[in-house]
Formats: C-alpha cells, sequence, structure tokens
C-alpha cells in the first residue's frame, strides 16, 4: 500500500513538470510570434530609405553635336538628384519633334524656336520651349574656294532648305554683301525674295543635314553650328563670316529643350533644364566648342 502511494505521489510530480515545462515553452512561442508580428508591421509601416530612392528616367531626343555631348555631361549632374538620363542621337530635323509629340520621348534638344514654331505650325504638332540653352553662330564656310573675295560669276553656295534656316543664311549672305534681299523679308525670306544677285550666284537647297556632305561641290557653305563641328569646321578658325553674338539673329536663335506642351513645368524637365545651365555646363560649352556653341544666358 506504501509502495502504490509512493508511486502516485512520483507521478503526480511528474505531470506537474511536464505541466509546468509545457506551459513556459508556450507561453515562449507566443511571445516571439507577438514580437515577430509586431516586426513586420512595423517594416511595413516604416518602409526602408532605399526603397523610396527610385531613378527617374529622363528620354531625350538629341543632335549629336554639340546637343548630345553637352548632354553627355549633364548626365552625372542628374544622376546626383536620382535621375537617368538617357540620350538618343538623330540625324535629321524631323523624328526629334515626332517622337516628343507621340510621348516616345520626354524631350528633344537640337532646335531653335523659330524652328520650333514653324514645325508645329506645319505639322499640327505640340513642342513647347521649355528652356533656352545655348545658341550656334551660322557661318559661311569654304567649300572649293578659300575666300569671299574670290566669289565669281555662277558660283554656287549651299544653304540648308528649312524655312527658318534658309532665311536665316540668306541674311548672312546679305550681311557680307553677297545679295540683298527685298525689303521686309527678314526671318521668312526664300530665294524668291533676293532681289539683287551681282554675281549671279546660284543658291543650293538642301536638307540641313546635307549641306556639309557638298562641301567639295560648292564654291562655299552656309552651315548650321551643329553642322559645322560634326564637319570638322571651327566658327573662330574656319568661318569666312559668322554672326555676331550680339546680333538679333543669334538670339532670336537659340536652341531650346522642347516638351510636348503641358509638360514643361515637370519636375524632371525642370531639373534637365537647370543642369545644362548650370556653371558647370557653361564652363564646358566655352571650354570645348570654340566659340561655335555660346550658352545662353537668358
Amino acid at each position: 500500500m506504501k509502495k502504490k502511494l509512493l508511486s502516485l505521489l512520483v507521478a503526480g510530480v511528474l505531470v506537474t513538470g511536464v505541466l509546468i515545462g509545457c506551459g513556459g515553452g508556450a507561453g515562449e512561442t507566443v511571445k516571439d510570434e507577438a514580437t515577430t508580428n509586431e516586426a513586420m508591421e512595423n517594416t511595413q509601416q516604416e518602409p526602408s530609405e532605399e526603397a523610396n530612392t527610385e531613378t527617374q528616367v529622363i528620354t531625350v531626343a538629341a543632335s549629336p553635336t554639340p546637343h548630345a555631348e553637352i548632354l553627355a555631361k549633364a548626365k552625372d549632374i542628374l544622376a546626383e538628384q536620382g535621375y537617368d538620363l538617357q540620350v538618343t542621337e538623330f540625324e535629321d530635323y524631323i523624328q526629334p519633334n515626332e517622337v516628343v509629340e507621340s510621348g516616345e520621348y520626354d524631350a528633344n534638344y537640337f532646335q531653335h524656336i523659330p524652328y520650333l514654331d514653324s514645325f508645329n505650325e506645319e505639322k499640327g504638332t505640340h513642342i513647347v520651349n521649355a528652356g533656352g540653352i545655348h545658341y550656334e553662330p551660322f557661318g559661311i564656310y569654304p567649300g572649293t574656294k578659300s575666300s569671299l573675295d574670290d566669289i565669281a560669276d555662277g558660283d554656287t553656295i549651299a544653304v540648308p532648305n528649312d524655312t527658318t534656316n534658309e532665311a536665316r543664311a540668306l541674311l548672312l549672305l546679305q550681311d557680307n554683301g553677297i545679295i540683298t534681299l527685298k525689303e521686309g523679308a527678314g526671318l521668312e525670306a526664300t530665294v524668291n525674295d533676293i532681289a539683287e544677285n551681282p554675281h549671279n550666284i546660284e543658291i543650293v537647297e538642301l536638307e540641313a543635314a546635307q549641306v556639309a556632305r557638298v562641301v567639295g561641290e560648292n564654291s562655299f557653305v552656309v552651315l548650321n553650328g551643329n553642322y559645322a563641328l560634326g564637319a570638322g569646321f571651327s566658327v573662330a578658325k574656319d568661318a569666312l563670316a559668322y554672326e555676331k553674338s550680339d546680333s538679333e539673329a543669334a538670339k532670336t536663335y537659340v536652341n531650346i529643350i522642347g516638351v510636348k506642351e503641358g509638360n514643361e513645368n515637370s519636375e524632371a524637365i525642370k531639373a534637365l533644364v537647370d543642369a545644362l545651365k548650370s556653371v558647370e555646363i557653361q564652363n564646358y560649352i566655352n571650354e570645348t566648342y570654340d566659340g561655335a556653341v555660346i550658352p545662353f544666358e537668358g
């Protein structure tokens, strides 16, 4: 009887020990799960700083020289502000506006305001000026002849054929006594507005990108600044005549950042324009292009 009672007492102690052990384990397990759940909730409520710093892409369509080169220098400036600048080069003056109009690209950098206005009117597009960056003096460059003093009857001069650039070329020829335009022709002048042509010069009208390619076929060529650079010309060293920096033409033809209407005040576009107008970029332009490209301070 005593042995039986002793056995029951030992069994009771063991059962109590097991219950206490299980109770302690369960309490710790519940506590751990609560802690884990609380941590997960805190993680969801307070996203990490890394998750909040997403890079925003800015896509720009640009002419190769100098526009794409200038943009390349601005890439690091924008990267510090959380923007990834992606630039695609175009050789023509049509597609950069079309891809911005369609929304495929955020902006373009290749044109001046008169060309933009003419393009919008002709094509029915809605591109606007988000900021002026630089201007490029138009120049008369040697072809088969190396001096304007050598002009003779029947010489040929190649000029861009788009409305605004052709007018600019003709005005430069007029400023240098080669032709005289009808009064009031101004920035809309065409070959039909030539009133006097004492040397019977033949004006060869070509798409802007083609003019630099016919240097060896014409007496002289009149080039946009970027195409002159692309052809290896320097305004300061090679131009026989060029628009002066304080001329009305130079101020009128400032090259801009073009965007679709409604996007000009977006934070990304403002950051792009600010980067391109920074002191760092202005210094780069002045040091690189030998007067062929001049920062616009307006």
